[in-house]
């Protein structure tokens, strides 16, 4: 949310939840002598109204109220999207050590008896926005992180949904896999200073990389001058085969035209190919590494074979190259697909029937 006082981190806005009006107005005073913004609810459905609608940054939650108590609030946070991470703290009369125990473990961050201790209340309200600011902070650096990867509305998705941790876990999954790769680089990179091939090198990867992502793919990893992507993995999509093959297209057409035109801008004059390969089948899906160092994988045979098939692009003289898997897994009716050859691809004995698109 806006933050309303820059100058003062510790100044935010709170829901004060109560069905007590005067209750509401001494916290409410209490919080806006300390220069808080207040936000107020008389009973627990107005208070996931606020929640939803508001997004505060801490909620003052009384316990005993109709319609929905205190308890039933703390449950609905859980599933609402993005509420779970906001701080509360529970004022009640309730003293019970049974209802205590149930608010903590129903996700409450502190208990206070009514009527509050100012002092203590404000202690508790800052360690609350302490709280919360320290998580708005890893989740953007969260955001930064997976957004160089998987597409941004995904990424969103998955944050205000808590579920980023559940997103990257190991799963077997069905997904197209494409390589892509640029033809000549290394001879290009033997004859140029460090920094201009590091600079074309960015702008290759920067192209393929938007196509990827625009049409909702995931970026894997960079291999020198190559790119592996995933399509349907590690969020499902029934038209991976689509999704991937237009961003295939894209580079093939468009984003390698454009590579070529900015060398031919700085003086380079030297025209790029690409070879990109598909392949459709089942990939296990999730983070891999050591607790020192995770990142995404998709592996497996399907992998394995688009990387294969990638290669192949040299041999059969086509840049794009897509298997038959793939083109059973297309939804989308694909004027000018064309058959190439039935081939064993190095290290497999079975063959692989291969098409292309003109």
């Amino acid at each position: 949310m806006t933050d309303l006082h820059p100058a003062d981190p510790k100044v935010a806005t709170i829901l004060v939840v109560d069905d007590d009006p005067f209750n509401r107005r001494l916290l409410v005073h209490a919080l806006q002598r300390d220069g808080h913004q207040t936000l107020e609810a008389g009973d627990g459905e107005e208070a996931l109204r606020r929640l939803r609608d508001d997004a505060p940054d801490v909620m003052l939650l009384d316990i005993a109220m109709p319609v929905l108590d205190g308890f039933g609030v703390l449950a609905a946070m859980k599933d609402m999207p993005g509420a779970a991470g906001i701080p509360v703290v529970v004022i009640s009369g309730i003293e019970e050590q049974d209802a205590i125990v149930r608010c903590i473990e129903l996700g409450a961050d502190d208990f206070l008896p009514k009527p509050a201790d100012v002092v203590i209340l404000r202690a508790r309200v800052n360690a609350g926005l302490n709280k919360k600011r320290l998580r708005d902070l890893q989740r953007e650096h969260v955001r930064i992180v997976f957004s160089r990867f998987l597409p941004e509305a995904v990424v969103e998705h998955a944050l205000s949904t808590d579920s980023m941790e559940s997103l990257l876990a190991a799963r077997r999954m069905e997904g197209t896999v494409m390589f892509t790769d640029l033809r000549k680089f290394t001879t290009f990179a033997e004859g140029h200073p460090v920094e201009q091939v590091i600079d074309v090198l960015n702008h290759y990867l920067s192209e393929v990389g938007d196509a990827v992502l625009d049409n909702g793919g995931t970026l894997v990893a960079y291999l020198g001058d190559g790119v592996m992507s995933v399509f349907g993995a590690p969020v499902e999509s029934g038209d991976h085969a689509d999704r991937a093959l237009d961003a295939a297209l894209e580079i093939a057409g468009p984003r390698l035209a454009s590579l070529n035109r900015w060398l031919e801008e700085q003086g380079i004059y030297r025209r790029f190919e690409v070879g990109v390969g598909l392949n459709a089948g089942p990939v296990m899906s999730g983070n891999v590494g050591s607790e020192r160092r995770l990142e995404y994988a998709a592996i497996g045979d399907t992998t394995n074979t688009a990387s294969r098939v990638e290669s192949l692009t040299k041999d059969l003289g086509v840049p794009l190259l897509l298997t038959q898997s793939v083109v059973d897994a297309l939804q989308r009716e694909r004027p000018g697909l064309r058959f190439v050859d039935e081939v064993a691809p190095r290290g497999r004995s079975a063959t692989v029937r291969l098409w292309t698109i003109e």
